[in-house]
């Protein structure tokens, strides 16, 4: 016997609620038949609100058991956590596949191949960038974040707002291959001050938090990531100095 599920979810002309489609997806997904129950006019899903005593729609009932809305039934899939806490990679994920992407069609464009130095200093320097950007949506969220760990920022409040627009200048600088004498000091400097906070604290400290690299309202794990994309700065920072000195 098949499995049914009952949902009840606003279809009116000025509007088509966006959870209700993801709710039906999902149930469809997970094996059920959907008996679907448009709600068609505000009146109607303002009546079937105050029946079930609920106050957002979709809502959807399994064996004549409500589970709620879509953040309910991925819990109740065990899509999610509960809390919407769950930690997860891929934010992270998705910058650095995206900034090594970039990197190889620029150098396929430019030199005719992959195997060239500028490959690896563009996925370096636009991995910068796109993690600057996420900081930058939110800059206030971003440097509360940062003060739970980055010792700099302990000592000095206003440098985890500076951060993300050092990040970003210095990753510019350095995919352009200009103006070392302005990029490197400045990702040696932040490279190696989160460097330092981030093995301090999850090393040696041993505390679990959340990693500001991606912006305040990550749920990306400090720890190894962090200390890469602080590394990867060293690294960058040192490799263009000597290029420019030598």
């Amino acid at each position: 016997m098949a499995k049914t599920a009952e949902l009840h979810r606003m279809v009116m002309d000025e509007h088509v609620c966006p959870y209700g489609l993801k709710s039906k997806h999902l149930l469809k997904k997970q094996g059920f038949e959907v008996d679907d129950h448009p709600l068609t006019s505000r009146e109607e899903t303002d009546a079937f609100m105050e029946e079930h005593g609920v106050e957002t729609t979709p809502q959807t009932f399994i064996g004549g058991e409500r589970i709620g809305g879509y953040d309910d039934l991925l819990v109740f899939f065990g899509k999610e956590d509960a809390d919407g806490n769950e930690t997860s990679y891929r934010p992270v994920i998705a910058i650095f596949t995206v900034a090594a992407a970039i990197a190889v069609a620029q150098a396929i464009g430019t030199f005719g191949t992959i195997w060239n130095v500028r490959t690896i200093e563009w996925f370096i320097a636009l991995s910068m960038c796109f993690l600057a950007v996420q900081k930058l949506q939110d800059v206030r969220s971003f440097s509360t974040m940062f003060l739970n760990y980055d010792l700099l920022a302990q000592r000095w409040v206003p440098y985890g707002t500076l951060y993300p627009y050092g990040e970003a200048l210095a990753g510019i600088l350095m995919v352009g291959g200009f103006l070392p004498f302005v990029s490197v000091p400045i990702a040696l400097f932040i490279g190696t001050v989160g460097a330092v906070s981030v093995f301090k604290a999850v090393y040696v400290d041993k505390r679990e938090l959340k990693c500001a690299c991606v912006g305040g309202q990550s749920n990306v794990p400090l720890g190894f990531i962090s200390l890469t994309e602080n590394l990867m700065m060293i690294a960058m920072g040192l490799w263009m100095g000597a290029k420019a000195l030598f």
